[in-house]
């Protein structure tokens, strides 16, 4: 294994001074996010660290620097949070350890200690939906009774108490209208379609039919004013997922919005009128299009105050007062209030004040085109001072980092992971590959049963163009992704042992037939899913694709550097995947660094852990690419890290572990 030294400074912190952006800037946590208004307008929560876990703070708006915090978490942080309807209360969602099995906290705002609405151990709570009519109560779903199937409590959101709605007979979702009542909920089908089933009279019945090629993007998302009116995606009969209104007693479908080349992502619903106002598409960059001319005086407003591309993050009760978030490729993100009536804003708050004066790099939009023809929307980021329209004055290192799911996506706007390491030298590159969500039905299923073959081979085709386009060097390629990316790094190095100089996987499957067979209970409404687009273990051939795609059976042939990370508590991509996978290449003599978290799930939610990752990984890159490096410092000790293989593959790592330098 070539063993070039890293490129990183020899002092505890010379970022700045060399030009680099120290990485607890660009990745750790945000000084403040996630603002919520309270319902009267009056005050604003947030998270933002304490102790450097993100807890959840409260100020007033008009103070917004008199903020004190309400809770005190030590270990991953709140992530999701919210107020109670009427006000009195907040509420967020919290798992331990990245276990997945999140419990509902109910929390008032003297500081008093959080109340654990669902303190059943080993259980997972869904909020289902919360009501105006009913500001003190909630919809939840817990799977007590049988780990795979979540029955809906009516429950007290101060005091705990929960009252039983529903027995669940093996429904995947539940969406409930302004009363509180169950509305619609999904039926998985045999063929791995579903069934809409709707509530009327105390029974269930069949509304429309959905395939498989649209569960991802033909679902109801809100439930109107009109309980018998529904509003969000469909996709049948149609490539791309549009907005539209649902007649829930005849099935019916009435078209509200719709874009050419990508799926409507998301809807926004006017709080008091509970009808759709605007909805977002995401092509080459995020737009929010409007439904009707509710909102024409506010789009002028904001249009003269240079916020026509802000996104609404909150609203007050009488939808008088939004919160805004404006955010763009080079910018984290501003907070402002914006008063309707007035047609002014002011700014709130930044969410990484520290990065707003410094160079960052600009995302680039293109469309590479698979060898197939298929159309791959893909995003590029350089380092800044590198940065000609989009093109460097020479081919340059290029790190490809690789989307989970893989039924998820990629998308424009401001990009942390780009950020850091365009600032460390290299090109970077995302790309949509086929099986990508987003794009319309065809793009999805164009990765049926294509893990790594034809989606690998658009990751191909994208690091080709980027050569033949003099932005990338081909002798230095990096891949990183983590899970399903993982699963690309791992195929990478396996299937095309030349291509990449080398590979970081972050919680990626290693074994496809075990990845199948280790789903949490709770994942079996998603089984379907899997057989039918990445292979059915039922079948003799199923096994045998899933075999062949495995990168487990092929570790042998890796020649390249690899450095494989997992948390612990993953339940989606078990402890298990990456064992195995390392033990496979310690016995086949082939090298392999293995970094293992204790306290993580499917992925790093400590900031402590994620910025211990990202120094190992931007030292391991500077070695095998030739970046740039920020020393380790005190990043590797002030985590849960532990290296399990192949430290000496890491230079200055054991040493930085000990506390002896780095």
């Amino acid at each position: 294994m070539p063993s070039p030294p890293p490129n990183c400074g020899p002092t505890a912190n010379p970022a700045l001074d060399s030009g680099l952006i120290p990485r607890a800037l660009l990745l750790g946590n945000p000084e403040r996010g996630a603002p919520q208004l309270s319902p009267d307008g009056q005050q604003l929560s947030f998270l933002a660290p304490l102790d450097g876990v993100l807890n959840l703070w409260l100020a007033p708006v008009e103070a917004p620097e008199a903020a004190r915090p309400l809770t005190q978490d030590r270990g991953a942080g709140i992530r999701q949070h919210g107020w109670l309807h009427d006000g009195s209360r907040l509420w967020y969602l919290q798992d331990e350890g990245g276990n997945e099995n999140f419990h509902l906290y109910s929390l008032a705002l003297d500081g008093s200690p959080p109340l654990d609405l669902t303190p059943q151990a080993g259980v997972q709570a869904r909020l289902i939906g919360m009501s105006r009519r009913h500001p003190r109560e909630a919809l939840v779903g817990l799977n007590q009774r049988d780990r795979r199937w979540h029955d809906v409590y009516r429950l007290d959101l101060h005091s705990g108490a929960a009252q039983l709605v529903l027995e669940n007979p093996g429904y995947a979702q539940f969406l409930a209208d302004e009363a509180l009542e169950l509305r619609l909920a999904f039926r998985n089908s045999a063929d791995g379609g579903r069934e809409l089933m709707v509530a009327e009279d105390g029974a269930w019945r069949p509304l429309f039919s959905i395939g498989k090629d649209e569960v991802m993007s033909t679902l109801p998302l809100a439930i109107g004013k009109d309980p018998w009116r529904a509003y969000g995606l469909d996709s049948r009969g149609r490539d791309t997922a549009a907005v539209v209104e649902f007649d829930l007693r005849t099935g019916a479908s009435r078209l509200l919005g719709e874009h050419p080349k990508t799926d409507v992502l998301a809807l926004s619903l006017n709080p008091l009128s509970l009808e759709p106002e605007a909805y977002l598409c995401d092509y080459l960059r995020p737009e929010w299009r409007a439904i009707g001319g509710s909102l024409a005086a506010d789009r002028q407003h904001l249009a003269a105050l240079g916020l026509e591309q802000a996104s609404l993050s909150s609203r007050s009760a009488d939808d008088r007062r939004w919160v805004l978030s404006l955010s763009h490729d080079r910018l984290p993100g501003h907070y402002y209030l914006y008063e309707r009536d007035q047609g002014r804003a002011r700014r709130l708050y930044s969410a990484r004040p520290e990065l707003d004066a410094l160079p960052l790099a600009r995302s680039h939009s293109h469309v590479i085109r698979a060898r197939d023809g298929l159309e791959l929307v893909s995003y590029l980021s350089l380092p800044p001072a590198l940065d000609q329209d989009g093109r460097p004055p020479q081919p340059l290192p290029l790190l490809l980092l690789v989307h989970g799911g893989p039924w998820s996506r990629d998308s424009g706007g401001y990009k942390p992971e780009h950020q850091f390491w365009a600032n460390r030298g290299y090109a970077v590159l995302s790309v949509n590959f086929r099986g990508s969500t987003g794009f319309g039905k065809a793009h999805t299923s164009a990765g049926d049963l294509e893990w790594g073959r034809r989606m690998h081979e658009d990751l191909l085709d994208a690091v080709d163009w980027a050569v033949r386009e003099g932005i990338a060097l081909r002798e230095r390629v990096g891949i990183l992704g983590g899970s399903y990316g993982g699963y690309a790094t791992l195929a990478a190095l396996t299937y095309t042992p030349q291509v990449f100089a080398c590979g970081i996987d972050l919680v990626g499957p290693s074994n496809l037939e075990t990845l199948l067979a280790s789903f949490p209970p709770y994942w079996a409404p998603l089984l379907d899913t899997f057989r039918l687009r990445v292979g059915d273990p039922r079948t003799e051939e199923g096994r045998a694709l899933l075999r062949e795609r495995s990168p487990l059976h092929r570790c042998q042939d890796i020649v390249r550097p690899l450095l494989i990370v997992q948390g612990a508590n993953d339940v989606r991509v078990t402890r298990a995947e990456s064992d195995q996978m390392v033990a496979a290449m310690q016995a086949a003599g082939v090298p392999v660094s293995y970094a293992l978290y204790p306290d993580e799930g499917h992925g790093l939610a400590r900031a402590v852990n994620r910025l211990s990752f990202m120094a190992l990984a931007e030292a391991f890159l500077a070695r095998f690419l030739g970046g740039a490096c920020e020393p380790y410092g005190e990043a590797l000790r002030q985590g849960s890290l532990r290296l399990e293989a192949g430290v000496e593959h890491l230079p200055g790592a054991a040493e930085a572990l000990a506390g002896a330098g780095g």
